[in-house]
């Protein structure tokens, strides 16, 4: 079949609010993708509550799991980072799918057999962070190559959109699955969902990737080491990207636990059983559905918008603390859901819009171990504080922490702004300047000099094409042109 496919109609491929999905290869991947998420998430929500139900309703041990599946993350992820940028990324893929798929399997035979114990359960967790080290950094940075500069923004929009919805339909179906056949039967359907996205990527035309020249392989733990301080100084000197990878780090480690709380709060607080469970996290999927929509609606992201969303999802956090009614949780899940998916989604495409190709895998990689690594250190303080405090006092700290941190980065945000306003002004007026009519010598020499970084680093300079420079603080370099940190 030529042209674009079921999976995206002609003239929903011509729309701009779907301009990603001109992409055959982008197609493919939504289409496997959105079918193993829905797995993804009923496994996520049948873990828990094998968990609480293995540990005899203990919620530190759900910190202690979720730590186990993403400290891997955490600890390799930057390493990982360097595979995205010197290994070709949909073989990659292709062979992390793989893993995870079976050990799902391996978890569904243990408890349908009954013989699962939490030493298991922490020990696959571990395996799966390890798959996931992989996996984050690199299917993060490979939709740049399927879909090109021009669409990431709206690529990056519309996983988030499909994440969501996977988000919402997953814990419903889990929910409702655990009741009826129990919990082995959710842990299947993940293994097999993953067939989805392995034919998917199996299916991919390398020539239509639009890949970036790969980094030479490191030879040695030096040249390891280097490729990462080189991801790690970017990170650093560039504000923009810096401030992304700081809040969402921040939020997430103290705000957004819900893999730990949402399950002693719906037993314990609200008096409701799995169904319940499903049902809360499938409003606050609802919300992040409906959040990510409207992202990929919005055009180009807004970065004052990583500040909304963790100032809403605190806010709502604070107001579901105090609440003992399962209505009342189940509609401020909605906001909570929005406020999150707002602030990570708009993250993730800032980071992608003003990193270099050269730098892609390293750069994301310190995103997703900084936002990965919220989950160990998240989980087992929040499980400890709500072991120690209760599940009211512990969803309040985290939703006012929260409402803090988007406080500060709307500020922060207003400062790069006006930094960015200043530099503009400043290469203006030397613009200005050069035209003006200037005696031939030694003075145009130091002109030349002179130059500022911004105007060094604009697009078709020749420093442009040379490795970008982290001393680039408020005009990182033009993702398109750089295909290549090391030559």
């Amino acid at each position: 079949m030529t042209g674009p496919s079921a999976l995206a109609p002609r003239r929903i491929a011509r729309t701009k609010a779907m301009s990603a999905f001109r992409h055959r290869n982008f197609r493919l991947f939504f289409g496997g993708q959105a079918i193993s998420l829905v797995g993804t998430w009923m496994q996520q929500v049948a873990q828990a509550w094998l968990v609480l139900t293995v540990s005899g309703g203990d919620p530190l041990w759900l910190g202690v799991v979720a730590a186990a599946q993403f400290l891997p993350v955490m600890v390799l992820g930057l390493f990982a980072g360097v595979l995205a940028d010197v290994l070709p990324k949909r073989q990659t893929l292709l062979a992390v799918q793989v893993v995870m798929m079976v050990l799902a399997a391996v978890l569904a035979v243990l408890v349908a057999t009954d013989v699962v114990e939490i030493w298991m359960i922490v020990l696959l967790a571990v395996l799966l962070g390890c798959a996931n080290a992989v996996d984050m950094p690199v299917r993060q940075s490979f939709a740049y190559e399927m879909v090109g500069p021009k669409d990431v923004g709206n690529a990056v929009s519309i996983n988030s959109a499909m994440f969501n919805g996977a988000r919402v339909l997953g814990p419903a179906i889990a929910g409702l699955t655990i009741g009826v056949f129990g919990i082995a039967i959710a842990f299947a359907i993940n293994a097999v969902s993953f067939l989805a996205v392995i034919a998917g990527l199996a299916a991919m035309r390398d020539e239509e990737l639009q890949r970036a020249r790969l980094v030479p392989r490191p030879q040695s733990v030096a040249a390891v080491f280097e490729n990462l301080g080189e991801g790690l100084r970017f990170v650093r000197h560039t504000p923009i990207v810096l401030m992304s990878v700081a809040v969402v780090g921040i939020v997430a480690t103290f705000g957004m636990n819900f893999s730990v709380l949402v399950p002693p709060l719906a037993q314990d607080i609200l008096s409701s059983d799995a169904a319940g469970y499903g049902f809360l996290m499938t409003a606050s999927g609802v919300g992040a559905l409906l959040s990510a929509v409207a992202l990929v609606i919005g055009g180009k992201p807004r970065p004052a918008r990583i500040a909304v969303g963790a100032m809403v999802l605190g806010i709502a956090s604070v107001l579901l603390a105090m609440s003992t009614s399962f209505p009342l949780s189940l509609l401020l899940m909605v906001p909570i859901g929005a406020g999150g998916i707002a602030m990570a989604a708009t993250a993730n495409a800032t980071i992608q819009l003003n990193v270099p190709d050269g730098l892609r895998g390293r750069v994301m990689s310190v995103y997703t171990t900084v936002f990965s690594a919220s989950v160990p250190i998240g989980g087992i303080a929040t499980g400890a504080l709500a072991s120690a405090v209760g599940i009211p006092m512990t969803i309040a700290v985290g939703g006012a922490l929260s409402l803090a941190v988007g406080g500060g980065a709307y500020v922060w945000w207003r400062r790069i702004q006006r930094a960015r306003a200043a530099e503009a002004a400043t290469v203006a007026g030397r613009m200005t300047a050069a035209a003006s009519p200037a005696p031939a010598g030694p003075l145009a020499v130091e002109s030349t000099a002179e130059t500022p970084i911004g105007d060094a680093l604009a697009p078709g300079s020749a420093a442009q094409s040379a490795e970008p420079k982290t001393s680039a603080a408020f005009k990182p370099p033009n993702p398109n042109e750089v295909l290549s940190t090391r030559r």
